[in-house]
This record gives C-alpha cells, structure tokens and sequence, in this order.
C-alpha cells in the first residue's frame, strides 16, 4: 500500500502545496519556517482525520481562511486508487472522506498505511501517562492483527456500561445487574489483554536490537505489565473481589484500562529516569520496532513521519537510521542542512518552502 501524494490547500502555513511520493525515504529539506513538519502534519491528517500536534484540529486552519484541508492518493496492491481527503473549518466542524463518501474509522483504516510519527510532541509516548502507550499497542494490534482491531473498542464499551451501572448504584439508583456487565466487561478484557501480550512478546527483541543500534546507553527493553490478568473467569473473580471498592467510588478499579507499557533504558524506567536524548532514542527504538515486526510479518509497513530526527544524532547513528528505513515501507524525514541527511536518504528530495509544485517520485 503506497502513499503516491499529498496536497494541503490550505493547512497552516501551506497555502497550495501538493508533492508527489514514491517508494522509500523522501526527504524534506528547508530551513526553520518553511513549512516542512506542516507537510508532514497534512499528510498525517489526511490519513487518520486527526494532527500530532494539537488535539484541536481548528489550529490547523490558516490565519484568515474558514477551513484547512489536506488529501493523499492512495495505491493499493491490487492497483486500486484511493484518495482521502480531511478538513475542518470553523463553522462546520472536521469531515473525513474517502472517494468522495463519508466513512467510518474501520473502513477508511483499511484503505490506508498505518502511520507513525517521531516528533518532538511525540515524546508524550514515551514520558506521558499509561494511556498513551495502551493506546499506541492497540493501534499496533489493529495493525498486525486486523482481525483484533475491534478488541479495545469491544473493552471499551464494556468498561463504560459497567462504570456506568456503578455509578447509578453507587448513587442509590436502580440500573441493572452488575453481573451481566462483569461477565462482558472479563471477556473482554481477557481478549485484551491475549493480544497486548503477544503484541509486547513479539516487539520486545526488535526493541532491544533497535535501542543498541541507536547508541540508547545501557541499551533498551520493554515490558508489558498487565493490571488484570488470567482467564475471564479468573477477571471475572477478581472483579468480584473488588466490587465493594468499586461501589464505593463508582467506577472500575481494575482491568487493562489501567495496564502500562513498560519502556525502560537499561533496567530503570524511561518515563521517570530516561535523559530527553534517551527518550528519544527509546521512541525510534518503539517505532522501528513495530516497522520491522510488520515487514517479517508481510503486514503493510507503517508510513513512518520523522520530523528533524537527525539533530541530535552523531553521523553513524544517522546512517544507521537511514539503513533501517531502506528495508522497506515509506519514510518522510525533515532536516534543515542537506548535510545532515545520510547520502541514502537524498535520492527524492523536497526543497522547502516551495518555489512551485515539487515532485519526489521522478
């Protein structure tokens, strides 16, 4: 599946900008300001509907213009072409199409790459909270197992229904037989956390070969730890034990809504002892990771969006990178100086800010 362009007509700085791709790494070079993490930020919100950046989608519109709008073409192995297209503007909200027809996430998911960002914003992944990092496994679950896309929504509802009939109870109100939703919310959560374990088991060896090829000190690991775990019957016991506790507050106090991924540099935890260039390094280590385990299992590459990731990175470690990408999949880099970008990853080129319509495919 192969991303073959991209157009933000307008997107923040981008008044008019469309670039074509092709297999492999492009490269985005250009001086501070001239627009080259927006490029990234249209083509990554073409594809999921929403920016790495801001969970407010209005800041992407333009300074004086009503909307933002960003489309990629799409080509898939069977030779279909698809185009996306994403925009918002202020009066009437965010729309999402696919051909030209409103879609759901599920469906417009399949008809696209998954995507992966290395930024400075993205480091939340790496030092934020649990729930970025339950967020980013299931996406790679959806990813490698396309059939299990549906888990963490199927927990989700269940989880919510739950809560919500602990809170009527816990108020003094009548809502229903919390049994039901304790054998629904375990079932659930059993599947969960089946497809979390296997996702960690089968990253964790690229992980560690990344994070030491990357220079991470002491070298990497990550660890999966569940807060639930067994059998549903086994979750469902354990819901069982705690439901006083959960009365009491209202809401559910144990299940994989709480599990954490852990990302650790030697054996200490990134998130809280991780220096910002190890964090760093830990994330690229996350996202080659996760590169590599869908290339050996012949799942479409993830398009990976790497913005100014060279700056910090001595020039063995650049080349390095560099080779990783040259694998396979598509790859998007930003640099400010050409020379910091390995020989490899020169081969398409976009100059930035645009002079006029600019192609990396020839």
């Amino acid at each position: 599946m192969l991303v073959t362009a991209v157009e933000a007509r307008p997107l923040r700085s981008l008044s008019d900008a469309r670039v074509e791709l092709g297999e492999g790494i492009h490269s985005l070079i250009g001086p501070n300001g001239a627009g080259k993490t927006n490029l990234l930020e249209a083509l990554y919100f073409a594809l999921t509907g929403r920016s790495f950046r801001t969970a407010d989608r209005r800041e992407l519109i333009p300074f004086g213009s009503a909307l933002a709008r960003a489309e990629v073409t799409i080509h898939e192995p069977d030779g279909v072409e698809h185009r996306l297209l994403a925009s918002v503007s202020r009066a009437e909200g965010r729309r999402h199409l696919i051909d030209g027809n409103p879609a759901e996430p599920g469906e417009i998911a399949r008809h696209r790459p998954p995507v992966a960002v290395f930024s400075p914003d993205r480091l939340a992944l790496v030092k934020g909270p649990p729930a970025e990092r339950r967020a980013h496994l299931d996406r790679y679950v959806a990813a490698r197992w396309p059939s299990r896309g549906i888990l963490r929504q199927r927990y989700g509802q269940a989880l919510a229904q739950r809560n919500a009939l602990l809170a009527s109870l816990a108020a003094g109100r009548s809502g229903g037989d919390l049994e039901v939703w304790d054998t629904a919310l375990a079932e659930a959560a059993e599947a969960l956390i089946s497809a979390r374990r296997e996702a960690v088991a089968e990253l964790a060896p690229h992980f560690a070969a990344a994070a030491i090829e990357l220079g991470l000190a002491g070298g990497g690991a990550i660890e999966y730890a569940p807060r639930a775990s067994g059998t549903a019957a086994e979750i469902r016991s354990g819901l069982e034990d705690r439901r006083q506790d959960d009365l009491r507050m209202g809401r559910s106090s144990w299940g994989p809504h709480l599990d954490e991924l852990k990302i650790l540099v030697g054996d200490r935890s990134a998130r809280r002892y991780g220096s910002q260039g190890q964090q760093r390094a830990a994330l690229l280590a996350l996202l080659f990771a996760e590169r590599e385990a869908l290339l050996e299992a012949r799942r479409v590459a993830p398009l990976l969006l790497l913005d100014d990731v060279m700056s910090e990175l001595d020039p063995g470690r650049r080349d390095r990178l560099v080779e990783r990408l040259a694998r396979g999949g598509q790859a998007m880099i930003t640099a400010a100086a050409e020379e910091s970008v390995p020989a490899l990853a020169r081969e398409r080129v976009v100059r930035m800010p645009f002079e006029a319509v600019r192609s990396a495919a020839a």
